[in-house]
């Protein structure tokens, strides 16, 4: 029976087989199993040594008396305030009644022993054994028990598994069996997927022990079946987001060598800790970085057991958004939103996964794709952006301080940062993933015009749609248009955004401070100096240096960081001297304080040395796709 399992295996999926056979000894399942299990019975004892015995003390949260013997001494501790209260003013007078203050002193002292008696009943006797709460114990316990295993899942499964997976990746590397995987017969789906689910699966083995324990404390808890299948089903998209991740980490970080493992399961911890921070402590969800957290399973984790967190923000997850769609008010529609956002990071990261298998030195996504890669993330960012939230509330007395206002321009505003932050991240990515190196624009400029005949639109054939198109053609075109798809949503904001404003008293906009007609004129400083910064990283990468990518990483860093930090040290802020601040990577910071004209100038400079280094990269792309003998003849 076991053969005939492997045989169906191996005919669904020859990697799975293989990563069997190399994992699931007889010797690796029995140290799964009992390491689960001594974890398992550790917990249970461990919940189990709090049990409440004959020593419980009075003042424990399980004993009934707590309560009553709790509020007789807050009401002691209110009388004896209300006395004292009453002694000062009599003594403060100056013919006191003597017999009045002694009538208080007297009454005080009979509080104190009072107090001092429910001190003593509460904090040295113990319990009677009939007046503990045995039942709300025994929940208790299962729910800590089920909450310990979800936690524990998380990290296992997420921080272990990524671990092995990197490391089987740079041992097949090492071993020079990776090869032989790219020139089977297999696709890169079925390779991939038979290591997804093959090389953790000691991890598997141990989290599967713990599943009877998981569901029979959570069903012992009072919670929900589905809520808890619903766990399993984010944790498995979890899983399959940060596995395919992980793979496309190991594929293109081999330089790293033996440090790869520790590097990616180090990020991924960091990761994991940071939003499981947020999630208990940073409940607000109104910001655009709310995608990143629900990557996360954390938030996902408390959104289905509030109670186990001993503080009930089951309200803030409800205020969940997206392109104002209230998906938090269901436990489906915001499960729909934590598994999208998983799908389409899963997506594009398989989609990378696919071309970068079978050849190592391909780019990770062809232009094509890229243009999808960030209308996507524009949606994502924007959807997350666009929420109802109450952001303005009158100061005023006369104003009902319950009536709050919606302002679109101000919760933008918020999240401006988040939208430039993302987006230069997002743009940064594309230069580094999608801009070719010598070698290949070197092919591209000697042989584009040799194009086969079944290329027989126009569009491929032009020179124009090569630049858009082709991989190999240098990347300044394909920035510029993915600039252009990220700054649109931004110009009809600015265009719209007075517009749809309720309430503008007392709101921060930045538009209306600075002007509509400046803040286009940033939004295209933004754009030429982000395609001066692609252009330079373009021309380095002509070089015939060997470490062109180091110079080019370097070189763009540079450009970008050196100028402000040089402002913040010599203090040259944006109110003394904002022309320079024009120039710089946060052009827009040097907006207020500069005049229209000022900022149009800026852009023409900008705009000018954007033409200079374009013209200067083509020369060079000319230069690179001469023939030998063209360029021997020339004398170069």
């Amino acid at each position: 029976m076991y053969l005939n399992l492997l045989d169906k295996i191996g005919d669904w999926n020859p990697q799975l087989l293989r990563e069997i056979k190399g994992r699931l000894k007889i010797f690796n399942v029995i140290f799964a199993f009992t390491i689960s299990l001594i974890g398992q019975l550790g917990l249970f004892l461990y919940q189990l040594g709090q049990y409440p015995s004959d020593k419980y003390p009075m003042n424990g949260g399980y004993c009934n008396l707590s309560k009553g013997y709790q509020q007789q001494l807050n009401s002691v501790y209110k009388l004896i305030s209300q006395t004292q209260t009453k002694i000062t003013f009599y003594n403060s007078k100056k013919n006191y009644d003597l017999t009045q203050v002694q009538h208080f002193k007297g009454q005080l002292q009979s509080l104190q022993a009072q107090q001092k008696q429910l001190d003593g009943i509460l904090y040295q006797q113990s319990c009677p054994t009939p007046e503990i709460n045995f039942q709300m114990w025994w929940r208790d316990h299962w729910e800590y028990i089920f909450l310990t295993l979800c936690v524990v899942f998380i990290y296992m499964l997420l921080v272990a598994g990524t671990y092995l997976l990197v490391n089987n990746l740079a041992q097949e590397e090492r071993r020079g069996t990776l090869n032989f995987l790219r020139l089977s017969p297999q696709s890169e789906t079925s390779i991939l997927t038979g290591k997804m689910l093959g090389v953790p699966i000691v991890i598997y083995l141990m989290t599967l022990a713990a599943i009877p324990l998981h569901i029979w404390s959570g069903i012992s808890a009072k919670i929900a079946s589905s809520y808890i299948f619903s766990f399993y089903l984010v944790l498995a998209a979890s899983c399959f987001f940060f596995y395919s991740a992980t793979l496309l980490f190991g594929l293109i970080s081999n330089r790293f060598s033996s440090f790869q493992p520790w590097l990616a399961s180090g990020a991924v911890i960091i990761f994991l800790m940071t939003t499981m921070q947020f999630a208990f402590h940073t409940p607000s969800f109104h910001n655009t970085a709310t995608w990143l957290r629900l990557l996360s399973p954390f938030d996902m984790t408390k959104y289905l057991f509030p109670n186990l967190f001993r503080r009930n923000n089951q309200s803030v997850f409800q205020e969940v958004q997206f392109f104002y769609v209230p998906f938090g008010k269901s436990i489906f529609t915001f499960l729909g939103l934590n598994l999208l956002n998983y799908a389409v990071g899963s997506y594009w990261i398989w989609q990378a996964l696919k071309r970068r298998f079978r050849n190592p030195n391909t780019t990770l996504l062809s232009k094509g794709q890229s243009y999808l890669v960030v209308i996507c993330s524009q949606v994502i960012f924007w959807g997350f952006t666009l929420q109802y939230t109450k952001n303005y509330c009158p100061s005023y007395p006369r104003y009902d301080t319950n009536t709050c206002y919606y302002d679109l321009n101000h919760q933008i505003g918020q999240n401006f940062v988040f939208l430039v932050a993302f987006n230069l991240v997002l743009l940064i990515g594309l230069l580094a993933t999608l801009s070719p190196h010598r070698q290949q624009i070197q092919d591209w400029a000697r042989y584009r015009h040799q194009q086969t005949s079944s290329d027989n639109t126009f569009v491929k054939k032009s020179l124009w749609g090569d630049l858009i198109w082709n991989d190999k053609s240098p990347v300044i075109v394909t920035i510029g248009i993915s600039l252009l798809i990220i700054t649109i949503p931004v110009l009809v904001w600015i265009v719209l955004a007075p517009a749809l404003n309720i309430n503008h008293n007392n709101s921060i906009d930045w538009v209306n401070t600075i002007g509509r007609m400046k803040a286009i004129l940033a939004v295209a400083l933004f754009i030429t100096m982000t395609m001066i910064y692609a252009t330079i990283a373009q021309r380095i990468l002509l070089l015939k240096t060997p470490k062109r990518v180091l110079w080019a990483i370097a070189t763009v860093g540079i450009v970008m960081f050196v100028p402000p930090i040089i402002f913040g040290v010599l203090r040259i802020t944006p109110e003394t001297n904002s022309f320079l601040w024009l120039f710089s990577t946060f052009p827009w910071m040097g907006l207020k304080d500069s005049a229209t004209i000022t900022v149009f100038l800026s852009f023409l400079a900008n705009f000018t040395v954007l033409g200079l280094l374009n013209l200067h990269l083509t020369n060079q792309v000319k230069l690179a796709g001469e023939s030998a003998t063209k360029a021997l003849l020339a004398g170069r």
